[in-house]
């Protein structure tokens, strides 16, 4: 089969490598589509893959084309997206369904060959089937809309709070979305371009807020009636939206750290004594897992998609780009700000 394989750093090159054969208990997909993720640049381009030659590819859909002994609950022709996750099962954190933070687990993409192919092969279990009405290109963002679910939830997340997202990247609007789907009062957007704002109304939020313009905290009585915001989710992991989240949040708020912090991050004491001052309660989210494996945040990902009620917009996709180009896809990361939302590799 053909697939994007990284040989060394930013040397990713469209080879021929044998297909998986499939053994008990999993599954043959045929790749329709599948996500870059943001932590799959440094893998490509920044020396942070585990081993060469490596298939990366986290986020990917397509349809089952084979299956192997003792599989019940799948079929030949099944849609389904893949989660990634391979927990041991074992351990402490495994056995009290905390899969994420498995001490031992494996990783479809990273740790073992991935989505970026014709071929993968993964156990059943982690085969998440969805509705002929679920598009491919939907399907390569249950993985990131199961994190932005998991944060949700992580969060303590009750019906009828005002919400704070910061960052309008791709989990920033759906963690949005799981926030109005499960009954927020107001959802408010900060980003930094009009672009992902104007996305972000499409898809729902209420409110929405230029985080480049002078002034914009000053906005925030107005939008919470003088309170803040009851939740507040941070997606983006820099400096400028981590802090923001201790001002924006709300006396007793529930604050969650979703992004993945990329620099040194420092908070000025008065900074930090909002979170003693206001009792706000502060978390962080890894990953998008709950029992029974894979979890709710994937099961509801394929219900909420079925109904409509998670939306779906073409802003969310950057570029589709032909698997057989992939380098060229990476390409686009070398300039800083150059890529704005998903780019998917799709086989033709």
């Amino acid at each position: 089969m053909k697939a994007a394989v990284l040989h060394g750093n930013d040397d990713l090159r469209y080879d021929d490598i044998p297909e998986p054969e499939v053994g008990s208990g999993c599954v043959k997909v045929r790749i329709r589509a599948a996500g870059i993720c943001g932590s799959d640049v440094p893998r490509v381009l920044n020396h942070g893959a585990h081993f060469y030659p490596v298939v990366l590819g986290h986020e990917f859909s397509g349809d089952i084309v084979e299956i192997g002994g003792d599989v019940t609950t799948l079929a030949v022709g099944d849609r389904i997206s893949g989660a990634p996750l391979l927990p041991c099962m074992k351990c402490e954190d495994c056995q009290t369904g905390n899969f994420a933070l498995c001490g031992h687990y494996s990783f479809i993409g990273s740790r073992v060959q991935g989505g970026f192919a014709d071929f993968v092969v993964l156990p059943e279990q982690n085969a998440v089937k969805f509705a002929p009405s679920v598009s491919y290109e939907q399907g390569a963002l249950f993985e990131p809309a199961a994190v932005a679910l998991h944060g949700v939830l992580q969060n303590g997340y009750k019906a009828g709070g005002r919400v704070a997202i910061l960052g309008g990247g791709t989990i920033g609007l759906f963690a949005m979305q799981w926030a109005k789907i499960f009954g927020a009062v107001k959802t408010v957007v900060f980003d930094i371009s009009g672009d992902r704002l104007a996305l972000a109304r499409r898809l729902g939020a209420d409110e929405t807020v230029n985080t480049a313009e002078e002034g914009f905290l000053e906005r925030m009585p107005a939008l919470t009636d003088g309170r803040g915001f009851d939740y507040v989710f941070e997606t983006a992991g820099i400096t400028a939206t981590m802090q923001s989240a201790f001002e924006l949040a709300a006396n007793k708020a529930r604050v969650c750290f979703i992004g993945t912090p990329t620099k040194e991050l420092c908070f000025t004491p008065k900074l930090w004594e909002n979170m003693n001052r206001k009792e706000f309660y502060l978390t962080g989210s890894w990953m998008s897992y709950s029992p029974p494996f894979p979890g709710r945040e994937w099961t509801l990902t394929a219900h909420y998609f079925a109904t409509g009620q998670l939306k779906f917009d073409s802003g969310l996709i950057f570029k589709k780009v032909p698997m057989s180009k992939a380098r060229e896809a990476f390409s686009l990361y070398k300039t800083s700000g150059a890529v704005k939302g998903k780019i998917l590799l799709v086989n033709e």
